[in-house]
């Protein structure tokens, strides 16, 4: 039996995804802006071998694709397992907002680093 959830409990859940999506997708849109620079100058620049050209837009396209695929898991999961749409995106995208920081973690390393 299913039991009616009240008005206040929607729109928290609302809020988390809404709030949680913003900020994940901010996360990602830094380091896809940063990557996507870099592998145009790798691209295009002149001595750089064929495997840096090819391996570095491969290698920086998981890593800004892998947070969308691992909520998607997790909200089929929820799903499967009977939850209501809204309810299963809840730990969906807060699955989303973990890992969309490691993106970004990893920006911060490369320009902290870098020489």
């Amino acid at each position: 039996m299913r039991r009616e959830r009240g008005r206040a409990e929607r729109l928290t859940e609302g809020l988390t995804v809404a709030v949680a999506s913003v900020l994940s997708f901010v996360l990602l849109a830094v380091p896809a802006l940063v990557f996507g620079a870099t592998v145009r100058h790798l691209v295009t620049d002149t001595g750089t071998t064929v495997f840096s050209r090819l391996s570095a837009p491969v290698v920086l396209l998981a890593l800004l694709a892998l947070p969308l695929l691992l909520a998607r898991v997790v909200f089929r999961s929820c799903r499967r397992k009977g939850s209501e749409r809204l309810t299963a995106a809840v730990p969906a995208v807060l699955t989303l907002l973990g890992s969309s920081v490691v993106p970004f973690v990893a920006l911060c390393l490369i320009v902290v680093y870098a020489d």
